[in-house]
């Protein structure tokens, strides 16, 4: 089978066989990359976003609370007007990134 040949899943093969067909039997145009539809949007976290929160993650928790967890920081988030809001997803992207555990 020319995929087990070439190292490559029946799926990957059917994918360039399509693309070289759409093509129109340009190889380079198959296997070059396409241009973007839209330009990259920039991330809302700069470095002066990423200090603030993980300052914010290092302080007392507010009353009631042992510890900070990643929907609580989140809530606090879209308190502060000068942090853009984040989702708890991204607010832990940004810990882990920095190896700052939620204690």
């Amino acid at each position: 089978m020319i995929a087990d040949r070439l190292e490559v899943s029946g799926e990957m093969l059917r994918l360039v066989a399509k693309r070289f067909a759409e093509t129109g039997g340009d190889v380079l145009a198959t296997i070059g990359r396409r241009k973007r539809d839209l330009p990259p949007v920039p991330s809302p976290v700069t470095g002066e976003v990423e200090a603030r929160l993980i300052a914010l993650a290092c302080s007392q928790p507010p009353a009631g609370h042992a510890r900070w967890s990643l929907r609580l920081l989140e809530k606090h988030v879209q308190l502060t007007e000068d942090i853009p809001n984040l989702d708890h997803s991204t607010i832990g992207r940004v810990l882990k990134k920095r190896n700052c555990v939620l204690t």
